[in-house]
């Protein structure tokens, strides 16, 4: 099964790769303006990325501790 997400990953790059290295894509993304809601997108999931493992690592702190304690 890992093989198959595996293909359909690298399957998925090439094709933004390609579409990525089209002068005429590129040209309409930036002319438009579209290329800045792409990038706020990209960010905007990034940073909850990031706040959610910040979450995520001081409750599993917090229930350390309590594992710590109760010893």
């Amino acid at each position: 099964m890992k093989k198959y997400y595996f293909f359909l990953l690298f399957w998925i790059i090439g094709i933004t790769e390609a579409l990525a290295d089209s002068g005429a894509y590129n040209e309409m993304m930036y002319s438009s303006g579209k290329i800045y809601v792409v990038l706020g997108v990209i960010l905007i999931m990034f940073v909850g990325i990031i706040a959610y493992l910040i979450y995520l690592d001081r409750k599993l702190t917090k229930l350390e501790n309590q594992i710590n304690y109760d010893d």
